[in-house]
């Protein structure tokens, strides 16, 4: 009883935390829509940069550290999630789909940090270009090794059922054939 309450008290605690910090970065984001536009042209003194620009690497910095603090509270959330999906599944092994859920989160995170992180880095002179490809193939390296390894995951945890399920039918077979 008192591990449900610290879990509802640490829902109560986060749930409000991850509805502000995405309120946040859909402000930020539409401040990045709006407000470069309205300041294109005017470059920044010192800086020799266009004030659109500055704007919106400010504006995506910033939005960026609202989604990241929303994610370390969702990635809490999906934990207590994961364990009551689990616990409903009837699933007695609770690391390898906690661990399945955790590498699901991990390939959206990644997808999410390239493409915020490509625009910026195809600014960079020279070799922008390539460090956006470069990236972009790290990214789908490390998404291919988190999907083989939710397959992993998921082939033991239908494996372990199916045996279940095969010993049940065994011991249904030799019940019915006892009996006659």
């Amino acid at each position: 009883m008192v591990n449900v309450k610290a879990k509802g008290d640490e829902i109560r605690r986060r749930f409000p935390r991850i509805v502000m910090n995405l309120v946040m970065a859909v402000i930020f984001w539409l401040i990045d829509i709006f407000v470069p536009p309205t300041v294109s042209g005017i470059v920044v003194p010192g800086l020799n940069t266009n004030a659109d620009l500055l704007i919106w690497i400010v504006t995506t910095m910033v939005m960026a550290i609202f989604l990241i603090r929303a994610l370390s509270d969702a990635l809490v959330l999906g934990d207590i999630l994961t364990d009551i999906v689990v616990r409903r599944l009837g699933i007695k092994e609770e690391r390898s789909p906690k661990r399945a859920a955790r590498d699901l989160i991990y390939i959206i995170i990644i997808i999410l940090v390239v493409t915020a992180v490509s625009p910026v880095l195809t600014y960079i002179e020279q070799i922008g270009y390539l460090l956006t490809t470069i990236t972009t193939y790290i990214a789908l390296g490390l998404i291919i090794i988190l999907i083989y390894d939710i397959g992993r995951i998921l082939y033991r945890i239908i494996e372990q059922k199916a045996e279940l399920l095969a010993d049940r039918l065994v011991q249904t077979a030799e019940r019915t054939k006892s009996s006659e």
